[in-house]
């Protein structure tokens, strides 16, 4: 395949630039990897770069691609046996279904539960708007497992669903939140994923310190 770049930003706090990262190394595409610094003079690059402000921005030949769900959507179509998908039609559209709300939704957990890869507290209260959310993730793993027999999702391997919940699997374990065993093992398989561990050493080096966007990560 043609040489890719991938525009990202923390890999500390960007839960987004994580599953943009994830997806490209799970359809193995050859990409260089582009960091923009928080700052006021990057914040005007990019949006030259991505109208809609946000990462990850892919670019790949002629094509620039700058939502998450397009990105995984591009991929498919350039690594179909990438397996980024389910092969079964309802799995499928389950997958794309609880991706998809992923994408749009659970605002509050995300401001209660910033992704914070170097944090981790003994214990943390949640405030009462981000519990649905939370109770909703867990409901949704729960139905995948127990449908797809697991460890991922939906099977024996990692597919986009698993690249959109990665980072909320980092955020339970933050914020200490507690899981049945079943939840439990399947945040331990995310957190064991290797992929996931080349990210996160790339987050204990970053720099503590760092002007954020005013976007939701």
């Amino acid at each position: 395949m043609s040489q890719a770049a991938l525009t990202i930003s923390s890999k500390n706090y960007s839960s987004w630039s994580l599953r943009g990262w994830l997806l490209c190394r799970m359809a193995g595409l050859d990409f260089t990897e582009v960091l923009v610094e928080m700052d006021d003079e990057a914040r005007q690059e990019l949006l030259l770069l991505s109208p809609s402000v946000l990462v990850p921005r892919l670019t790949h030949d002629d094509v620039t691609v700058w939502d998450t769900l397009a990105i995984a959507e591009y991929l498919h179509e350039v690594t179909p046996t990438a397996g980024l998908w389910p092969t079964e039609r309802a799995a499928r559209a389950r997958c794309r279904s609880v991706s998809g709300e992923m994408h749009s939704g659970f605002h509050n957990l995300r401001s209660a539960l910033p992704m914070n890869l170097k944090a981790r507290h003994a214990s943390f209260k949640i405030f009462s708007g981000a519990r649905p959310d939370v109770e909703r993730v867990k409901a949704i793993w729960t139905e995948c497992l127990e449908a797809s027999g697991g460890p991922w999702l939906f099977g024996t391997a990692p597919t986009v669903a698993d690249a959109m919940y990665a980072p909320v699997c980092t955020r339970f374990r933050t914020y200490a939140v507690e899981l049945e065993p079943q939840l439990a093992a399947y945040v331990e398989t995310v957190l064991s994923w290797p992929l996931l561990g080349e990210w996160t050493e790339g987050a204990m080096v970053e720099p503590d310190e760092i002007v954020e966007l005013e976007v939701e990560f």
